[in-house]
């Protein structure tokens, strides 16, 4: 899958279903905006907001695994970038369904990571990051693509593997 809408700095808000990006993705959204409040505002408490998003989501268990393993990969962006990400309101209805372009380069990211495609992958990266590959945020979109690959509606829906057993 590509994205149908290019990734410019000056893309200011672009619709979010016009990227392509898959459900999951989708509502990482709300939880990665939560998690760049919390961030920029510590007082906030937007982090409990996040985590309770995402129980919500995908039920407690899979829910927090998903918040928990996202943070590290917000916390590092924001790091390389010193703060400056540009983030919509996660409580803004009107900005809901937009995203920023900083915002979309972030969710491509882990679109490409969570497909394996290592080429569309680090060019994201590259892309959010103005250049920089740093090992830690790789390590960390990675470890969080690893968990949450495309395609694992079942697993993050607390459905049970079930196998014939002969």
């Amino acid at each position: 899958m590509t994205l149908q809408v290019p990734l410019t700095p000056e893309l200011a808000q672009a619709p979010l279903v016009a990227f392509g990006f898959d459900p999951f993705e989708t509502r990482l959204v709300s939880i990665m905006r939560h998690f760049v409040t919390a961030a920029n505002a510590p007082g906030s408490q937007a982090w409990h907001r996040a985590f309770i998003i995402a129980a919500e989501n995908w039920g407690e268990a899979h829910g927090l695994a998903v918040a928990h393993t996202l943070w590290p990969v917000v916390r590092e962006v924001l790091e390389l970038r010193s703060g400056d990400f540009s983030s919509n309101d996660p409580l803004d209805l009107d900005t809901r369904d937009l995203l920023s372009a900083d915002e979309a380069q972030f969710i491509a990211m882990l679109h490409h990571m969570r497909r394996d495609n290592t080429a569309k992958a680090r060019d994201a990266v590259e892309a959010l990051t103005h250049g920089q590959m740093d090992p830690d945020l790789i390590r960390a979109g990675l470890s969080f693509a690893d968990r949450f690959p495309s395609g694992a509606r079942q697993r993050l829906r607390g459905a049970p593997a079930l196998r014939v057993v002969g």
